[in-house]
């Protein structure tokens, strides 16, 4: 007996089955798109690296500042009234010329510094402000007892240039005056800096000085707050162990710009030590009143208040 085989069924589709219309416009839609993302994100990409190649940095965030000023003030020690002019010499200064202002209060880094002179402050406070502004370039740190006395020069103007940097670098001159035998290096160029400082007739000074943000800058102030150099007692605290880095870590050498005093750090009248002239002239950036902290005889108060009142009068007029 036979029986009837059904026919087997083919569930492969025919070789040339046309597809639905609706099926084709999603695909030619689908692949306009993709079309359209990587032309934007190769757009997007040769846009950044342009951007990167002309400045060298990645973009900063809108707002950012090229320049931070970086002063510490000692609130238990000074009045809010002298403080507060302070304060406000700094804000018009940098309002100016579109650059930001750190202020820290000294007691902040109280914690970090420990059993050492209280002086040691500025350089924590200054990797503080590098790690509040990480897309700024240049910190400028200016101790409290000082003012800007010419407003409407830059500090590109006055130093930052890369030419006005040129002319202004001491080479092969002795690091600690008068005759310390170890020199600045003769042959550096301003691209080469990151740090730029002056010194005074004996030392060094930390009371003004310009760092650039970067892996350097990081380096050399974790290098400088080394609780090492902070249990040495050096006579003058952080100035002598930043003389001695300078002097014996040539990684540090090479990176450094020796400054004439009165670029950013002239001294008053009344402060001892000025270099050979390095006491503050009229049109001269900044007036320091170096040593009115230190010195029983000195009122820092007392001393600023001219030239406040100078500064002060210059704004009237304009």
């Amino acid at each position: 007996m036979q029986f009837a085989v059904p026919p087997k069924k083919s569930f492969a589709a025919p070789p040339y089955a046309r597809s639905s219309p609706i099926s084709y416009q999603r695909r030619k839609q689908l692949k306009a798109v993709a079309i359209l993302s990587v032309a934007l994100i190769a757009v997007f990409f040769l846009l950044s690296q342009l951007f990167y190649a002309s400045t060298g940095t990645a973009a900063a965030p809108i707002g950012t500042t090229d320049v931070v000023i970086v002063t510490v003030l000692d609130r238990a020690s000074y009045s809010d009234t002298y403080l507060q002019k302070i304060i406000k010499n700094r804000e018009d200064y940098a309002e100016r010329h579109g650059y930001t202002n750190f202020f820290a209060s000294l007691s902040d880094y109280d914690p970090y510094i420990g059993l050492s002179p209280r002086s040691w402050g500025l350089v924590p406070a200054v990797r503080h402000a590098m790690a509040t502004h990480p897309s700024s370039t240049y910190f400028f740190y200016l101790d409290t007892h000082a003012l800007f006395m010419n407003p409407a020069e830059s500090l590109e103007n006055r130093l930052l240039g890369k030419h006005r940097l040129e002319s202004l670098m001491r080479r092969d001159v002795p690091v600690v005056p008068p005759d310390s035998v170890i020199k600045t290096f003769a042959h550096l160029r301003p691209e080469d800096i990151d740090l730029m400082v002056t010194n005074d007739a004996e030392d060094l000074n930390t009371g003004s000085f310009v760092l650039r943000q970067g892996e350097f800058a990081r380096f050399f102030l974790d290098t400088w707050f080394d609780p090492l150099y902070r249990s040495y007692n050096f006579g003058k605290a952080e100035t002598h162990s930043l003389e001695h880095i300078v002097q014996w870590h040539p990684t540090v050498m090479a990176r450094l710009a020796l400054i004439p005093q009165r670029v950013i750090n002239a001294y008053s009248k009344d402060s001892a030590s000025a270099s050979v002239d390095g006491t503050y002239k009229d049109g001269d950036l900044v007036i320091r009143f170096f040593g009115c902290d230190t010195d029983p005889n000195r009122n820092c108060e007392r001393e600023m208040d001219p030239y406040y009142k100078l500064w002060a009068k210059r704004l009237a007029i304009e």
